[in-house]
């Protein structure tokens, strides 16, 4: 099906898109995000990871979560992220498009080996849950002055 000029028509490729983004739906199996701005579906929710030499930080952005419904679990370097969002939903309404997150989700993330899994601090504010994990004493870089 080329075009006289050896190429594809534009259009062709609009319509794997639309086809793949209908069966997506229809099977609720989107893996890719579907725009730049989103994120796989199965990446809920999603978390920024920083470190110092002090401690590792992880952001995670859970907007209307309840903090006394989250499971949170560290064991040596893995961190376990799991609860349940409830959104508002109202009967006999058919949705075209659904993209908020809704029900049970679980993330686990992979921390640098020198975290020490007793020194975990968590806290929830504005629909970002912060969670610090302080690195071993030993693994921290420390200076030696020279005599």
């Amino acid at each position: 099906m080329l075009t006289n000029s050896g190429r594809f028509p534009s259009g062709i490729f609009d319509e794997f898109q639309r086809l793949r983004h209908e069966l997506d739906q229809l099977f609720n199996t989107a893996t890719w995000p579907s725009s730049i701005r989103s994120v796989a579906a199965s990446t809920y929710p999603p978390v920024n990871i920083g470190m110092t030499p002090e401690q590792v930080d992880v952001y995670v952005f859970a907007a209307g979560l309840d903090p006394d419904h989250l499971d949170i679990n560290i064991q040596q370097n893995l961190l376990t992220i799991a609860g349940q969002r409830k959104t508002d939903t109202r009967q006999g309404v058919n949705y075209y498009r659904k993209e908020r997150f809704d029900g049970e989700f679980r993330r686990v993330l992979t921390l640098p080996d020198d975290v020490d899994p007793d020194r975990v601090e968590a806290s929830y504010r504005d629909g970002v849950l912060r969670i610090t994990v302080q690195r071993s004493e030993q693994a921290r870089p420390r200076r030696i002055e020279v005599q």
